[in-house]
């Protein structure tokens, strides 16, 4: 159990439990962050360890996920200290400890990712990160007319793994096999890949967060193959809304927001410690989540 010096005696930094997962994730919907209403289980199940919170006596005030995806690559988000105990310093110690803690997990080298709003970009830079992209929330509020669901659209478990992770990892910084099979098949989810003569073009997931849907990721070889995948999911959405986060160095991600009227209602900025990924963004029409990479 790591404790912090700056701190009081009463307050510590420690691991979080699955519980103590549920309520950050709760959090995370009071700041309006709208996620998914399996992240919480989905996230744990992937990395027990990818989590640290800032506790007062016992009771969590304060966490932030650290997610190992791989020796060279890993993420935080879900930063969320409690309103009551903001302000004093608290969330400059977690925030800390959990950068510390995921530097220690990466082999010497590797990168970590997050995304962050804007005001608190200068304190990440302050921290080593550095702005790369931009992105976008954008909403559908209503279903478009005159959509159909292409032949080419099959549901993701058709593929098979070995494919799917292949494809996945074009825009991804590492090889994701564990965590596409508890992504692509947690509960509810609309999970879709686009198939041409054998050969994958193009996956998407639409989970069900708090509010509607959130797509993610949507991954294709052009605009018509994510277009396709997005008629497809607003088919399967029964008229609730939908959300996808958009990379603003994919100009055809926004084309296709714009195509159907979508409404930008939240933007964040990626930013990195360490190597800058090398993917494929052309082809990167949503990312998968903003909570973990």
């Amino acid at each position: 159990m790591n404790t912090n010096s700056n701190l009081p005696e009463a307050e510590m930094i420690r691991p979080m439990n699955a519980q103590e997962v549920q309520k950050l994730v709760a959090w995370a919907g009071d700041e309006g962050w709208n996620p998914g209403v399996n992240d919480a289980q989905c996230f744990w199940n992937f990395d027990p360890d990818g989590f640290l919170a800032i506790a007062e006596n016992d009771k969590v005030i304060g966490g932030g996920a650290i997610i190992l995806h791989g020796e060279s690559f890993g993420f935080m988000g879900l930063f969320i200290v409690n309103n009551a105990h903001r302000g004093n310093g608290l969330g400059r110690a977690l925030w800390f400890a959990r950068r510390n803690r995921l530097l220690s997990r990466l082999k010497d080298g590797g990168t970590i990712g997050l995304d962050g709003v804007d005001a608190m970009v200068p304190f990440y830079q302050k921290g080593g990160f550095t702005p790369f992209v931009r992105h976008r929330r954008f909403q559908l509020t209503q279903s478009a007319s005159g959509l159909i669901r292409s032949e080419r659209i099959v549901d993701v478990a058709s593929v098979g793994l070995p494919m799917l992770a292949d494809y996945d990892s074009q825009f991804f910084p590492v090889r994701r096999e564990q965590f596409l099979v508890q992504w692509t098949q947690q509960k509810n989810a609309v999970s879709l890949a686009y198939v041409k003569d054998g050969q994958l073009l193009g996956f998407g997931v639409m989970r069900p967060s708090l509010i509607g849907w959130r797509i993610g990721p949507l991954f294709g070889d052009s605009i018509e193959v994510a277009d396709a995948l997005f008629q497809s999911c607003q088919l399967a959405s029964k008229g609730m809304p939908i959300f996808l986060d958009v990379p603003d160095n994919n100009p055809p991600a926004i084309a296709l927001c714009e195509k159907y009227k979508m409404q930008e209602v939240f933007g964040c900025v990626r930013m990195y410690y360490g190597p800058v990924p090398r993917l494929d963004h052309r082809r990167i029409f949503g990312v998968t989540t903003l909570e973990i990479g």
